[in-house]
């Protein structure tokens, strides 16, 4: 018995359907694995928000603060020399090691130019980082590096004057359960107290190192 004409379309329209559900499949697959891309870029974007917040045109200012051996240090304590001026903690998991330790390597490459920079490390977590803390910490990458604690007031004053964006996050529910956001630039600062350089995160030691040495040529340092 030979099929009627009208169970013949039916069965190529049935044939047709089943080899579309397949691209149907393939584009909605695809859709679904470009949601999850754009989800995943948004929140590592997300996470690496803190690090990259900085004030390029952070005027830098005065302050006054305490060194790792307990005493007070201030913008002026170190006359006729550049400041290399870095706000982090001594808990950080990631950036702040990095930092400075671009920052060590920097200073090494610049030989008897780096003489004319003083490295600080300001903490943004003075109830953890004491000066003891500081000092121990900042000797793991450089002895140049001198470590600079002092009061919530006095270090939230320093770190606005800098342009630094820093904030509290609580990770866990005990009292010491929590991490410090805070933006990740290093500050090249003229003997006269003015903000030179802006150093971002991710350089290398090298290229740290020739910022660095034209910005001390730039503002009067050794070429």
């Amino acid at each position: 018995m030979q099929p009627m004409p009208s169970e013949i379309v039916m069965s190529q329209e049935a044939r047709a359907a089943r080899a579309r559900r397949p691209r149907a499949n393939e584009v909605a697959s695809f859709v679904f694995l470009l949601l999850v891309i754009t989800v995943f870029m948004m929140v590592m974007m997300a996470m690496a928000l803190p690090y990259i917040i900085a004030s390029p045109s952070a005027g830098g200012g005065s302050f006054r603060l305490v060194g790792d051996q307990g005493q007070i240090v201030t913008d002026r304590s170190w006359p006729g020399k550049f400041l290399l001026v870095y706000f982090g903690y001594t808990h950080c998991p990631d950036i702040c090691p990095t930092m400075l330790a671009t920052i060590a390597g920097a200073l090494n490459a610049l030989g008897a130019k780096g003489d004319r920079i003083q490295p600080l490390f300001v903490t943004l977590d003075p109830q953890r980082d004491t000066e003891a803390v500081m000092k121990q910490y900042t000797a793991l990458f450089s002895p140049r590096i001198a470590g600079l604690t002092g009061t919530t007031a006095a270090l939230a004053e320093a770190a606005q004057d800098y342009g630094v964006h820093y904030a509290r996050q609580q990770t866990g529910p005990a009292p010491g359960d929590y991490e410090m956001e805070h933006s990740a630039y290093a500050y090249l600062v003229t003997p006269g107290g003015q903000v030179a350089l802006t150093l971002p995160p991710g350089q290398s030691s090298q290229q740290m190192a020739s910022e660095l040495a034209a910005g001390l040529r730039d503002n009067n340092g050794h070429p």
